[in-house]
C-alpha cells in the first residue's frame, strides 16, 4: 500500500489563532471558561477543551454573569456581541479575520443601501453572523435556483458576498447566474473563498486521480471538509469523512490501494498521523508527501489578549 499526504492539510491560520486563543485563555482565566459555539468545527478538539473545562453553549443567556466568552473563528451577528455587554461578560473574539472581512463588507454594503445576496448554507455559523450583521438587507441563496427565485428587478442596486468556506466550483456557478440576472451586481475586490479551503480542494484535485481511496479528516458538520470529500468522489474515488482513526474500516482498503490522505482546516495533525501510523501496523504502507502549495499566513492573538502575561511566563 501507499499513502500520498496531501499538503496542505489540516489546520489553517483562523484556526490555529482561534484555539492557541482558547489555550492562552484557559491559562489566564481559568475555568468555568465559556465558548459560543463550537470552536472550530472538530469534534475532537471540542471533546478535548471539554474536558479541560471548557464550556460550549448555544445561547449567552446559558453564561452566568461576569463571566469570560470566547467568540468561534466563525464570527457572531451583532445581537450576540450586545447579549454579551449585558451580561458584564469578558469577551474575547476568535473570528477569523477572513471572516471578519465578510462582516466588514456586509456592512458597508448596507450602508451604501445595497440589497446583499450572501452564497451559503442555511445554519451555517459564519452564514448566522454574516448576515446578523444586516439581517434587513441580507438574502442568503444555495444554488442557482434560489438565484432564479430571486425577487429583485434587475436595475436594483444589488452585491453579493459569499461564505469562505465554499469550494469555486460550488460557487461558480451561481455568481455566473448572478450576473446574469443582474448585469450591475457589484462583488468584493477579491474573491471572499479562503485561501486555506481553496489550496486543500487544489491539493485533492491535484493528487487523488493517482489514488484509488481518499481519506479526509474533518467532521461532519465541518463545511470545507465535507467539500474535499465530495471534490474526490466527483473524480470517481472512494472518499470517506472521519474524526479519527476508530472510524476507519479494514475491509475499505486493499494492500495494492495507494490512499490520499488530507484533512479539513480544522482538523488536528496527531489525527492524521494516527491513521497514517494504523495504515502503516496493518498494511505495511510507505508514505509519500506531495506539497501542491506552500502556506505562511498566520494571524495575531485577539487584541483582548495582547498585553497580557501568563503567570509563570515571560
Amino acid at each position: 500500500m501507499k499513502i500520498y499526504l496531501a499538503n496542505p492539510r489540516g489546520f489553517c491560520a483562523g484556526v490555529n489563532m482561534a484555539i492557541e486563543t482558547l489555550e492562552t485563555s484557559l491559562e489566564l482565566f481559568g475555568t468555568p471558561l465559556y465558548v459560543y459555539h463550537e470552536i472550530v468545527h472538530n469534534r475532537p478538539v471540542v471533546e478535548l477543551f471539554s474536558k479541560r473545562g471548557v464550556k460550549f453553549v448555544n445561547s449567552i443567556s446559558e453564561i452566568p454573569e461576569g463571566s469570560t466568552v470566547l467568540y468561534s473563528a466563525h464570527g457572531v451577528a451583532p445581537l450576540i456581541r450586545e447579549e454579551s455587554t449585558l451580561r458584564k461578560l469578558r469577551a474575547i473574539d476568535a473570528t477569523c479575520p477572513l471572516v471578519t472581512k465578510v462582516h466588514n463588507e456586509a456592512i458597508r454594503y448596507a450602508k451604501e443601501g445595497y440589497v446583499i445576496i450572501l452564497i451559503g448554507h442555511e445554519g451555517h455559523d459564519e452564514v448566522l453572523g454574516t448576515m446578523g450583521e444586516a439581517p434587513h438587507a441580507i438574502h442568503l441563496v444555495e444554488d442557482i435556483e434560489d438565484v432564479e427565485n430571486l425577487p429583485y428587478p434587475n436595475d436594483v442596486k444589488i452585491a453579493y458576498l459569499t461564505q469562505t468556506t465554499l469550494s469555486v466550483d460550488e460557487t461558480i456557478g451561481i455568481i455566473a447566474a448572478l450576473k446574469k440576472k443582474y448585469p450591475t451586481i457589484a462583488g468584493p475586490a477579491k474573491a471572499d473563498i479562503c485561501y486555506a479551503t481553496q489550496n486543500r480542494q487544489e491539493a485533492v484535485k491535484q493528487l487523488s486521480p493517482n489514488a484509488q481511496i481518499v481519506l479526509v479528516l474533518g467532521s461532519q458538520n465541518s463545511s470545507n471538509s465535507q467539500r474535499l470529500a465530495e471534490i474526490a468522489r466527483q473524480e470517481g474515488k472512494k472518499a470517506y469523512l472521519l474524526d479519527t482513526v476508530k472510524e476507519l474500516k479494514k475491509e475499505w482498503f486493499s494492500p495494492n490501494d495507494t490512499v490520499l490522505i488530507t484533512a479539513g482546516a480544522s482538523a488536528p495533525e496527531q489525527n492524521v498521523q494516527e491513521v497514517v501510523d494504523y495504515l502503516r501496523t496493518e498494511f505495511d504502507a510507505t508514505v509519500e508527501s506531495f506539497v501542491v502549495r506552500e502556506e505562511h499566513v498566520s494571524f495575531p492573538l485577539p487584541r483582548e489578549l495582547r498585553g497580557l502575561t501568563v503567570i509563570g511566563k515571560v
